[in-house]
């Protein structure tokens, strides 16, 4: 096909059909010789010769270099864009299959085009859920882009593999992954941006530099957190529409659909960097600044309630806010939101709205009244968690069940306190022996962490809690 050809067979071939000899393709400027050394693969012409060549010729520059007509890269780029579009608003599953298609149909012609689809297609695969499938592609295009840096930056791979490898529970492999992609991060100064935001939120899930994760969100402008899904959702559709006889006013489109939407995906990758940041204060609040954790875990809950208003994940802030309200000593804020929060989780079960009863536990023992009550409920709605993405949500279920179990201690009911502990442990699938608390090194693993944000929360159907 067109790609596997080199730049010289494109040459001799268009030459010859043209019925030019290798001395009138030369022309005044150039000789017969260097242009027979090109043809044969002796000598990779320099851009300037390239387009005179190409002027001769009567061809594109794009052409001889990689193959590919004008109409292909629009048709190619059209398809990426619509995969692009599936995976931020429609179905990550469908995306899959789409940035597949267009990595094999631009494999012999572009291979940067074909490269960014196979991103995709992995981008693709760990919106599914499938983060063993996703590492593999990542992998494999780390490896490409070590030997093509022309196709792939490697920083955003680093990235993703750091925030696969946690959450498939391979901890020292993310953190090295993390360090790396910090580094680089530094040595460019980058702490603004997409990427930035996306490299704070995995530093803040396995807490390599929370310094680096307040920084870039200090110097983020508070996002546009607006609604646009109708606006895209309108663009994507004219630009299907047109598809059939404008592909150049498809692509035009789909890429404003695309960019319609990035405000709101800079908005929730805002809000998973800030609420983890804020959860780990109230983890360590003699280590941490409180008042920034309250402006950091206020702004998401105020992104939450604008993006996706009465939703899990809106409840999630709220809950994440009245806990950071809790230890910076507002009682009746925090009881507030979390009370507030309930009320949008009627009907739910899972890790939501146990967090909120255990705030409501510890807001109880705080005031020497009876936390007993809200424990059990608690546990009651931790007995059927609920989530996509189900190590995830082991881990984070075994953090609750700890702090349930801390709680209990408190509370002075220590065959409570072992049986959430016992819990905490079968939750993250190790068979506790019971006969004495659990250890230090327990604990380090099952530290109380926020639950992340969907990536897609926002920007794509989403059904409401109540």
């Amino acid at each position: 096909m067109a790609g596997q050809a080199t730049i010289g067979d494109r040459i001799r071939g268009l030459r010859l059909n043209r019925h030019m000899s290798q001395a009138q393709l030369a022309g005044p400027d150039l000789s017969d010789s260097y242009v027979s050394l090109i043809e044969s693969g002796k000598r990779t012409p320099t851009p300037v010769v390239t387009r005179l060549l190409a002027e001769r010729l009567g061809c594109g520059m794009e052409f001889l270099l990689h193959g590919i007509e004008p109409h292909q890269r629009v048709d190619t780029g059209l398809a990426l864009r619509q995969a692009e579009l599936e995976l931020c608003h429609g179905d990550p599953v469908v995306a899959a299959g789409l940035f597949a298609d267009t990595a094999e149909a631009a494999s012999d012609d572009n291979a940067v085009l074909a490269a960014q689809a196979r991103y995709g297609q992995a981008r693709a695969l760990e919106a599914q859920g499938d983060t063993a499938r996703a590492v593999e592609a990542y992998e494999r295009l780390r490896h490409e882009a070590a030997a093509h840096p022309e196709r792939l930056a490697d920083l955003p791979l680093a990235v993703a593999l750091c925030r696969c490898y946690h959450r498939a529970g391979d901890t020292l492999r993310a953190r090295d992954l993390g360090r790396e992609a910090l580094a680089q991060a530094d040595r460019l100064g980058l702490d603004q941006g997409e990427l930035a935001l996306d490299l704070a939120a995995v530093l803040a899930e396995t807490e390599i530099d929370l310094a680096y994760v307040e920084r870039v969100l200090s110097a983020t402008s508070l996002p546009d957190a607006v609604d646009r899904e109708q606006e895209v959702l309108s663009l994507w559709r004219a630009g299907t529409a047109a598809a059939e006889e404008d592909s150049a006013l498809a692509a035009r489109l789909a890429a404003d659909a695309v960019a319609a939407g990035r405000p709101a995906r800079m908005a929730i990758r805002y809000v998973r960097s800030a609420m983890r940041w804020a959860w780990v204060a109230t983890v360590r609040p003699e280590d941490a600044d409180l008042g920034r954790a309250v402006e950091f875990a206020a702004s998401a809950a105020g992104i939450l309630s604008r993006l996706s208003p009465g939703t899990i994940e809106h409840a999630r802030g709220l809950v994440v806010l009245s806990r950071v309200r809790l230890r910076s000593g507002d009682a009746g804020a925090a009881t507030d939101l979390a009370e507030q929060a309930l009320g949008l989780l009627a009907g739910v079960r899972g890790t939501v709205p146990a967090m909120a009863y255990v705030v409501l536990a510890e807001l109880a023992l705080a005031r020497s009244k009876d936390g007993g009550p809200a424990l059990v409920r608690a546990q009651e709605l931790l007995a059927d968690p609920v989530t996509s993405v189900a190590s995830f949500v082991d881990r984070e279920s075994a953090r609750l069940w700890r702090e349930i179990g801390d709680l209990w201690g408190r509370a002075g009911s220590p065959e409570e306190q072992m049986n959430a502990y016992r819990r905490a442990l079968e939750t993250v699938g190790v068979s506790p022996r019971g006969e004495t608390p659990p250890g230090p090194t327990w604990r380090e693993v099952v530290i109380p962490e926020s639950p992340a944000v969907p990536a897609h929360l926002g920007v794509s159907r989403e059904s409401r809690a109540g």
